[in-house]
């Protein structure tokens, strides 16, 4: 059997995942992401579009800082190059981007890949790619994070659940609240992407701790440690 790396055991372990971006507006970042990371929120991605190279660099150091202090996993979207710089734990790819093996190159053997998909079709091709660590489905419900794209639907949910094997999938898209967070539960999905629940959120620390508790109240179908 092939040894499953520390990131990728602390990956087959999480439960939520945030996305967010750098703060400036609320010059808050250290403090936010204290409060997720130590109430339950297992991933980091950075995502916010615009950042130069060493713009998004200076805030993933910051953010490092926070999520290493947490045992958690630190996310880079779609740039290979900033990953790599920013020694991320995870590069996430969207079906537009690097192909899996040209992204392995930049980044290294020990980062984790990602996938988004978006139908039944890709989400069965993610499970099954060489390299891919886990795979997003959604977005489940259309959501301001991602104008224009059409929601997949929670049938997207269905599928996946059906086709489980061991490699993780997280749902993803429009996941803004608890009676959002127990539809997906419902269609089978046991780990969850947010955005908005946590970075609107009054109390970030407490909702949080509510969307993890709701997770991780639902075992994992199976052993889901990637060998990546």
């Amino acid at each position: 059997m092939t040894p499953v790396s520390p990131r990728a055991a602390r990956l087959a372990d999480a439960r939520l995942y945030l996305c967010v971006d750098s703060r400036r507006r609320q010059g808050d970042l250290t403090d936010f992401l204290d409060a997720v990371l130590g109430h339950g929120v297992d991933v980091v991605q950075l995502r916010e579009k615009g950042l130069e190279a060493r713009e998004e660099i200076a805030a993933l150091e910051i953010m490092a800082i926070a999520v290493r202090r947490h045992g958690a996993l630190l996310a880079v979207n779609d740039r290979a190059d900033v990953a790599r710089a920013a020694d991320a734990d995870v590069l996430h790819l969207g079906q537009d981007d690097l192909p899996v093996p040209i992204a392995r190159e930049i980044v290294g053997a020990d980062v984790l890949v990602g996938r988004s998909t978006h139908s039944p079709d890709q989400a069965d091709a993610a499970r099954t790619e060489d390299g891919v660590a886990y795979y997003c489905c959604g977005p489940t419900w259309v959501t301001p994070t991602k104008p224009g794209r059409p929601a997949a639907g929670p049938q997207l949910l269905t599928h996946a659940t059906a086709e489980q094997d061991d490699r993780p999938w997280f749902a993803i898209g429009g996941i803004e609240t608890i009676d959002r967070l127990d539809e997906v539960i419902a269609r089978g999905a046991r780990r969850a992407v947010v955005v908005r629940a946590l970075t609107e959120a009054a109390d970030p620390g407490a909702v949080a701790r509510a969307f993890s508790e709701r997770l991780r109240a639902h075992p994992l179908p199976g052993p889901s440690a990637s060998t990546v």
